[in-house]
């Protein structure tokens, strides 16, 4: 199976103009975006919590989550994130996806529009 990666714009939703591209995996069976602890913090973001995750191998681990705006081609959302840390993949969750008004498209594996409905 192959892997859907897309390059993605975050930003300071206090500052849009302070942003930065980053590379993610895109992984819609994860609820949180993971971006790297040291962009967030480059672009001025503080996080708000400290969270509990469960891993895959039954472990469990704790990082830090706050809050980022994403913008992909026409698109702007903004999403909770956990502060990556190092060994940690870059990966776009479900929450974002929502935000973006973006789905996976399992057999393409491409981003397509998520039918918006009031």
């Amino acid at each position: 199976m192959d892997l859907t990666n897309v390059k993605i714009t975050i930003c300071n939703p206090n500052d849009p103009q302070h942003e930065e591209s980053h590379e993610f995996l895109v992984d819609s069976g994860a609820i949180y975006s993971v971006v790297p602890g040291t962009l967030l913090k480059r672009l001025g973001l503080k996080p708000y919590a400290d969270e509990e995750f469960h891993l895959a191998d039954g472990t469990t681990t704790v990082r830090k989550k706050g809050y980022a705006m994403f913008k992909y081609l026409d698109r702007i959302g903004v999403a909770d994130v956990v502060f990556g840390e190092r060994g940690d993949a870059s990966l776009l969750g479900a929450f974002t996806l929502e935000a973006l008004g973006l789905a996976l498209d399992p057999l393409k594996r491409q981003l397509r529009p998520l039918p918006m409905v009031l």
